[in-house]
């Protein structure tokens, strides 16, 4: 037998002489865990195995040693206010089909995947901005979905990244109501 083979088998036998009381059956609950391959908001293919190693996709980096990442770049800028009637989150259908269009266009061009973030104005509280952005960015989303495109971020911003002062309802508050659509090339 060799020593660690020893080692095991005293501690197996230490464990199971160990009191009831002594042993601890308490559950440690956490998220799940599911291998796979995902790209982050900052454009990095990564990958995790079943024993939980993970890594970059790429092999490439960069002098300091910083993964080469895949380039975002806003693509679309969707106000909004033609896209949605007010307060609300879902899409028409001619809207769809243009959303839909724009996605397969951008991934005959050479786009990867899409980052896709909702905004709005500072008329409501911002709990309501927060959840309206999220659900407007989730229907974009959808879309994109839907035109076999691959969504890698979906995020609601509220009225935290304006783009305008939201100081008259027809100039920054209408610039800041907006989707934006990032491509990853």
């Amino acid at each position: 037998m060799t020593f660690g083979a020893i080692t095991a088998v005293a501690l197996g036998l230490a464990m199971a002489a160990a009191p009831a009381s002594a042993q601890d059956s308490r559950t440690v609950q956490g998220e799940r865990y599911i291998p796979g391959i995902w790209i982050d908001p900052d454009g990095c293919e990564h990958w995790v195995m079943d024993d939980g190693a993970e890594g970059y996709m790429s092999p490439h980096r960069t002098r300091d040693g910083r993964p080469v990442c895949h380039r975002a770049e806003i693509c679309g800028v969707v106000p909004t206010d033609q896209l949605f009637a007010t307060d609300r989150y879902n899409i028409n259908a001619a809207n769809r089909q243009r959303l839909a269009q724009f996605f397969q266009q951008s991934m005959a061009n050479g786009t990867f995947a899409f980052l896709i973030y909702g905004h709005t104005d500072s008329r409501a509280s911002d709990e309501y901005n927060m959840r309206l952005s999220t659900n407007r960015a989730n229907a974009v989303a959808q879309v994109a979905a839907g035109a076999g495109a691959r969504v890698a971020d979906v995020r609601g911003f509220g009225e935290r990244s304006p783009r305008a002062p939201n100081d008259t309802p027809e100039g920054g508050m209408a610039q800041n109501r907006r989707v934006e659509i990032y491509c990853l090339k």
